[in-house]
């Protein structure tokens, strides 16, 4: 189970810089879906104890990660016409170089932190510090606003991830509170977007400012 773990995280990681260095958001859009998947997967291979518990929390993550959210961003990309980053601060391979230095670093600051070793499966710290720190990657060097959105899905995954070392700890319903959150909270943004559309003529966010007053 542990290798079965070790593999899904990995898969995880490797989606992350996928999404580094792509610019189609409908790509970036299906490589999040596919992240949503191995998310749903993770609950069974974390050294929690499979019950009800674990199957609800897979089920919801694959549900909401996978389907909901996905679908929510292609309306978006849909209405507010707008298929790649036409413009990103960063090239692939700067942005590649970037993810390198954010698993580097990530590695090296679990194995410094208390208790970091303990989890019955040890890639869940670094890996989700990694996916925390491409995530803020994303939403540094991104300037369309959907890509904004992606950028924070990533934060959150990473944050779950981290949460899978509490799983057998934290009660179902504030998890799947947590769930709900994310998924209302893109819907919104998907929302958003569509008016910054309607209102800008466009996505990019250093255009922000001009919405004042």
């Amino acid at each position: 189970m542990e290798r079965t773990g070790e593999v899904l995280l990995l898969l995880v990681l490797m989606t992350d810089f996928a999404v580094l260095v792509t610019d189609r958001l409908s790509t970036c859009i299906r490589i999040m879906a596919a992240q949503g998947v191995l998310l749903g997967l993770l609950p069974f291979a974390s050294g929690a104890a499979i019950g009800v518990h674990t199957v609800v929390l897979s089920l919801g993550t694959i549900a909401i990660k996978s389907i909901v959210l996905p679908r929510v961003l292609s309306w978006a990309i849909r209405e507010a016409e707008v298929r790649r980053e036409l413009e990103p601060s960063i090239g692939p391979i700067g942005m590649v170089v970037l993810g390198l230095v954010a698993v580097g670093v990530a590695f090296g600051v679990a194995t410094r932190l208390p208790h970091a070793g303990a989890t019955v499966l040890p890639g869940l710290v670094p890996v989700s510090l990694a996916s925390l720190m491409m995530g803020f990657v994303v939403l540094t060097t991104r300037r369309k606003a959907l890509s904004l959105v992606i950028g924070y899905l990533m934060l959150e995954n990473g944050i779950y991830v981290f949460g899978l070392t509490l799983a057998g700890a934290i009660p179902l319903l504030v998890e799947m509170g947590v769930l709900l959150d994310v998924l209302v909270g893109v819907f919104i943004m998907g929302l958003v977007v569509f008016q910054i559309h309607r209102q800008l003529e466009t996505q990019d966010s250093r255009r922000l400012t001009e919405l004042r007053d």
